[in-house]
C-alpha cells in the first residue's frame, strides 16, 4: 500500500472517530459520572481494545491525529461554546477537563520522546485517546467526577495558598523581566538548553500556574474566574497544537520556544488579557458563536448593573439601554451611532432628574462622557 493511501485511510479513521465522539456528546444525556458501572464498562472496553486490537488496525485508529482531534480540537470548540453561554455548569465541566488535559500535555512532552517502539506507541496513543474521551463522555463525565470528589473538597482548599504565592511570584517575575538586562541573561541561559528541555519548560510555564489558578477558580462559586481560565485554556490549546505542529521543522531554530513562552505569558497574565482578545477576535468567529457571546455579554452587563446599582437606578439604566437598541435600524455609521448615544444619554439624564433625590438643574448642564473625560 502506498504512503498516500495509508495517510488517507488514517485521516478518514481519525475523522470517523471524531464524528462518533461528537454524536455521542450531542445525543447521549449526561449522568454526571455517578453510575459506576458505566466507568467499569468503559475501562474494560478501553483495556480490551488497546491490548487485543490487531496492530495493523490500531495503527490507523490510535494515531497522533486522532488524539489531537479528540483530546484538543473538539474540546477547544466545546470549551469555546461553553465560555459563550450563560450557564455555569458547562464552564466548570470544561475548565476541569482542561486542568486534567494540561497534566496530560505535560506528560506527553517527554513520553513521546521516550517511546520508540511502534507497538508501545500505539498503546500510548490508545491510552491517551480513551483518557481524553473519558473526561467528557456523557456516560462517564470524568471531569465532573474528578471535580466533585477531588477538586472541590480537597485540591481547592489546599492549593489556594500555593496559588497566591505563585501569583506573587508571577508579579515578581514580570517586574524582573521588565529590566532588559535580566531578560537578556535569562534568554541566554535558556538558549543553551537542549530542544527537548526547552519544550518541557515552555509547556510547564503554560500549564502549572494556570492549573493552580483553575483549581482555585473551580472550587469557588464565582463564575467570572471560571470563564477567564476556561478562555485561557481554549486559546492555549490552540497554541499547543501549533507548537506541536511546527516544532518538527522549527524546534531547533533559535527563538522558537522563546516565542512560545512569550506568547503564553501574553495569553496568561491578567495585565494583558491576551487570551480574551484572541478568544473574541479569532476563536469565537471561527466557531460561528458571535451571537451567543454577545448574548452572554449582555447577561453579564445586566448582572453587573443589578449588583452595582439600587433597583430604581438599575431600572432607569435598563430603560435607557432598551431604548438605545430599540428598532430595526442596521446603520453602523459612527456619526449615526453617536447621535443615538447622545439621545440615550439625554433620556437617561431626564429619567435621573425625576428620581426622588435627582437634581434637574445638574442634569440640564451635564455633558456626556467622552474619551478625554476625567473619571476620577
Amino acid at each position: 500500500m502506498g504512503q498516500a493511501n495509508y495517510l488517507l485511510i488514517e485521516v478518514c479513521c481519525s475523522f470517523a472517530i471524531l464524528s462518533v465522539v461528537a454524536l455521542s456528546y450531542k445525543f447521549i444525556n449526561p449522568n454526571g459520572g455517578r453510575v459506576w458501572k458505566f466507568h467499569a464498562i468503559y475501562v474494560g472496553f478501553a483495556i480490551c481494545t488497546i491490548v487485543f486490537l490487531p496492530q495493523n488496525i490500531a495503527a490507523y485508529l490510535f494515531t497522533d491525529l486522532t488524539v489531537t482531534l479528540v483530546g484538543a480540537v473538539y474540546p477547544i470548540y466545546r470549551a469555546t461554546k461553553a465560555a459563550c453561554t450563560p450557564f455555569e455548569g458547562d464552564d466548570k465541566e470544561w475548565l476541569q477537563f482542561w486542568m486534567l488535559g494540561g497534566v496530560l500535555f505535560m506528560v506527553t512532552t517527554w513520553v513521546d520522546d521516550v517511546i520508540q517502539d511502534d507497538r508501545a506507541d500505539g498503546i500510548w496513543f490508545g491510552s491517551l485517546l480513551f483518557s481524553f474521551f473519558w473526561l467528557y463522555f456523557p456516560l462517564t463525565c470524568g471531569s465532573l467526577l474528578v471535580y466533585d470528589n477531588i477538586t472541590e473538597p480537597f485540591l481547592g482548599p489546599r492549593l489556594k495558598p500555593l496559588q497566591r504565592k505563585m501569583t506573587n511570584l508571577m508579579v515578581y517575575i514580570h517586574q524582573l523581566l521588565a529590566n532588559a538586562v535580566h531578560l537578556y541573561f535569562v534568554w541566554i541561559i535558556f538558549m543553551f538548553l537542549p530542544a527537548g528541555l526547552k519544550r518541557i519548560v515552555a509547556v510547564a510555564i503554560g500549564t502549572i500556574y494556570p492549573f493552580l489558578c483553575s483549581v482555585t477558580a473551580a472550587a469557588t462559586d464565582e463564575i467570572e474566574d471560571d470563564t477567564y481560565w476556561l478562555t485561557y485554556w481554549s486559546v492555549y490549546g490552540c497554541l499547543f497544537l501549533l507548537m506541536d505542529l511546527f516544532e518538527t521543522w522549527l524546534g531547533r531554530i533559535p527563538g522558537f520556544y522563546t516565542l512560545v513562552i512569550f506568547t503564553t505569558v501574553y495569553l496568561m497574565l491578567p495585565l494583558f488579557r491576551g487570551a480574551d482578545k484572541v478568544f473574541r477576535k479569532i476563536l469565537v468567529p471561527l466557531a460561528g458563536l458571535q451571537e451567543l457571546l454577545i448574548l452572554r455579554d449582555s447577561i453579564q452587563i445586566k448582572r453587573q448593573l443589578l449588583k452595582d446599582l439600587d433597583a430604581e437606578r438599575a431600572k432607569i439604566v435598563r430603560k435607557s439601554i432598551a431604548k438605545f437598541f430599540d428598532g430595526e435600524d442596521d446603520n453602523s455609521d459612527p456619526a449615526v451611532l453617536k447621535g443615538e448615544y447622545m439621545q440615550s444619554w439625554s433620556a437617561l439624564n431626564i429619567l435621573k432628574s425625576k428620581m426622588p433625590f435627582g437634581k434637574s438643574s445638574k442634569a440640564k448642564y451635564q455633558e456626556p462622557p467622552n474619551e478625554t473625560t476625567d473619571l476620577v
